[in-house]
């Protein structure tokens, strides 16, 4: 398969930029978007479409829904839908800025640019804890097969479904820790990595181990840091064909399945959350046609 957005698998860039876009009442949104298949490769710019614009735009996208609320949480986790998410990947920032300013201009007469998120690759792939994210990615076709649907015919087959968040931290607080209590609530060594045979039930991976799934919760974590003057986090992201894999997850994560929650929240709390369908690439370009574009 190589008609998807190679940028949902590939190596985390240097730097990303998030861009998150609302409708402007009252204006057409096709010409926009037409112009922004032309740009958009899926390497650089992948590209992720909410439901109200698809609603709009009177397309059938089965797996596309609304982040969950879920009322029965113990943790709070906000829902904040949104139409369009744009992330820009590249080596370096300022290009990010000028070529962000190139695509809110392109989208203008449509959309309205309402969240931007700076983030950057630490390390290895770590997040500001200095544990490292993704761990437990599929490599390979594996990957391929997680994050992309397959067998639903022409403009869906290659499209990915996005699950976006952004998470702030408080690192003073996960500092205050003992190596050991940082340790046990992330559920690995800092030090090597290695999964903790006596992980609590509330470490992250545990409550967010795939195979503890039925059927397992595959899933292409893409998450980067992010830092600004007033607080610093993860901009959690997560691929797959469609949303369950995250949304078993999350639920464990938020004690609806046990009532124990993840030790994540101990120190850190999502402050957005949405869904967004990627499109497929066809001939170089976003393949629209399941949007009637």
């Amino acid at each position: 398969m190589t008609h998807y957005q190679t940028g949902i698998i590939d190596d985390l860039p240097a730097h990303g930029r998030y861009l998150t876009f609302e409708r402007i009442p009252g204006t057409s949104p096709a010409e926009a978007l037409l112009r922004l298949k032309t740009i958009a490769d899926g390497t650089d710019l992948v590209v992720g479409v909410g439901r109200s614009l698809a609603m709009e735009l009177n397309a059938d996208l089965p797996n596309l829904g609304t982040f969950p609320a879920l009322p029965d949480a113990r943790i709070e986790v906000p829902s904040t839908p949104a139409a369009l998410w744009c992330w820009l990947r590249g080596a370096e920032r300022g290009a990010l800025i000028n070529r962000s300013r190139d695509l809110k201009g392109l989208l203008s007469d449509a959309f309205e640019c309402i969240h931007t998120i700076d983030a950057f690759k630490h390390g290895s792939g770590r997040d500001l804890t200095d544990y490292e994210d993704g761990t437990e990615n599929p490599a390979g076709q594996a990957a391929q097969d997680a994050a992309f649907l397959q067998g639903a015919g022409p403009g869906l087959d290659g499209s990915s479904c996005a699950a976006v968040q952004t998470w702030v931290h408080n690192l003073n607080r996960f500092k205050a820790l003992s190596p050991n209590e940082q340790d046990r609530t992330i559920g690995r060594r800092l030090s090597d990595n290695e999964e903790l045979a006596d992980a609590p039930p509330s470490a992250h991976t545990k409550r967010t181990e795939k195979e503890s799934f039925t059927p397992e919760a595959f899933m292409m974590r893409r998450s980067m840091p992010w830092a600004d003057s007033s607080a610093e986090g993860l901009n959690f992201v997560a691929f797959g064909r469609d949303f369950r894999s995250f949304e078993v997850q999350l639920a464990r994560m938020v004690g609806i399945e046990d009532g124990i929650t993840d030790a994540l929240f101990n120190f850190s709390r999502p402050v957005t959350g949405n869904y967004f369908w990627c499109p497929p690439i066809l001939q170089g370009q976003l393949d629209l046609r399941a949007l009637n574009l």
